[in-house]
């Protein structure tokens, strides 16, 4: 909201000094003051149309200046007593005070209630010392009704509105916390299934493979049983590609609607680094795919393990490196894909912060290490000398 919306009345607060303006005006073409005997006459039958004027401009500032409308609103009053009251008057006085308790500031709310009785107390005195009689009590019944009441009223509703507003925000906040506990038992429960399927399921596809390759190797088996081994094997191993694969899936964060998120390729590790160049624009992000043309293409296991590798290493860069160059680096053979990445260590050779570690602190590098050991690898992170580097081998063989 623009300082100039914000300083413009509200709608409701429009129609009020519209209405009041409309009733002061039809009592006074009338003749209807609020008490008798002391009202102009003549040419200056007028005058008590200016309180009128001054009180229905307040009720346009009853929201956005509660404090000028409520300190102008007495003085008005004053007045208005003084030249001949008209009721619409003091009932938009009232409303000023209500106004000022609900809508100011907080100070103005404990003040306008204390000062509206010491107010109503000082009239009341006064009136019993210039005219000792019981009537005289009268004035100070009317003055309750006109700014005790209101003001009393005004801090009632301003109470329950407050409370309700917290009311709200400890509901928004229970909302929130129950989210995060939901996201984390589902974040347990896919960790749980992970570990299931690699000690249980991935074991079992493991011995398969191993067993049938090692009958294989043997001249003892010819014709329809050699054949029949090497399908056991082929299926064996790319169902234990597929349970790998699922594992990283589940260890893997789950998109908006909960649905596995596509499974990323070093063609998307160009993207990757630009981002990163953007969030550190002090550090030299470089990639170097050094990998030989015509290479055989990766497993896609291989593939989502380097790219979660580099990515974390990244992250992690990140959060814990000192600004300069970043190289990331990409090596393949026949056997195995090398990724290494890079960067300068803080102050005192290590790649971390000092003092207090961030929640999940160090999550990285285990999932990495787990990953890579996953596929059969070796995965190594550590400083040297003034740089901090993570270097992981992926095999090839048996991931395909």
């Amino acid at each position: 909201m623009t300082t100039a919306a914000a300083r413009r009345p509200h709608r409701d607060d429009v129609l009020i000094a519209v209405a009041g303006l409309a009733g002061g005006l039809t009592m006074w073409a009338f003749g209807l003051y609020t008490y008798s005997g002391n009202h102009p006459a003549g040419d200056r039958a007028w005058l008590p149309l200016l309180p009128l004027v001054v009180m229905a401009g307040c009720e346009l500032l009853r929201r956005t200046a509660p404090r000028v409308a409520i300190v102008v609103a007495v003085l008005t009053l004053c007045a208005d007593f003084v030249i001949g009251s008209l009721l619409v008057t003091v009932l938009m006085f009232t409303d000023l005070v209500y106004a000022a308790v609900l809508y100011g500031p907080k100070r103005l709310t404990r003040v306008v209630p204390v000062g509206s009785v010491l107010g109503t107390a000082a009239l009341t005195a006064t009136a019993v010392a210039v005219h000792p009689v019981a009537e005289s009590l009268l004035i100070g019944v009317v003055g309750a009704l006109v700014s005790v009441a209101p003001a009393s009223t005004g801090v009632i509703v301003r109470r329950h509105r407050d409370e309700a507003a917290h009311e709200r925000l400890r509901a928004e906040q229970t909302a929130l916390l129950a989210e995060l506990d939901r996201r984390e038992a589902v974040g347990r429960e896919r960790a749980r299934m992970a570990r299931e399927l690699h000690d249980m399921v991935a074991g079992h596809l493991s011995a398969i493979a191993v067993h049938s390759t090692a009958a294989l190797s043997l001249d003892r088996h010819e014709g329809p049983a050699r054949e029949a081994l090497a399908v056991i094997r082929e299926n064996s191993v790319a169902g234990l590609s597929e349970m790998r694969r699922l594992i990283g899936l589940l260890r893997d964060s789950a998109g908006e609607d909960g649905e596995p998120a596509p499974v990323p390729r070093l063609a998307g590790l160009d993207t990757l680094v630009e981002q990163m160049r953007a969030a550190a624009p002090h550090s030299a992000f470089v990639l170097r795919d050094e990998r030989p043309e015509g290479a055989a293409p990766l497993p896609a296991p291989v593939e989502l393990a380097a790219y979660r590798i580099v990515q974390e290493s990244l992250t992690n860069v990140l959060k814990h490196a000192s600004p300069g160059e970043v190289p990331v680096m990409l090596e393949q053979d026949g056997r195995a894909l090398t990724v290494t990445v890079a960067s300068p260590c803080r102050s005192g050779g290590t790649a971390h912060r000092s003092g207090p570690r961030a929640p999940g602190s160090g999550s990285g590098l285990i999932g990495m290490r787990e990953r890579t050991e996953l596929l059969g690898g070796t995965f190594e992170a550590g400083s040297e000398g003034a740089t901090w580097r993570v270097r992981a081998v992926l095999p090839m063989e048996g991931n395909a």
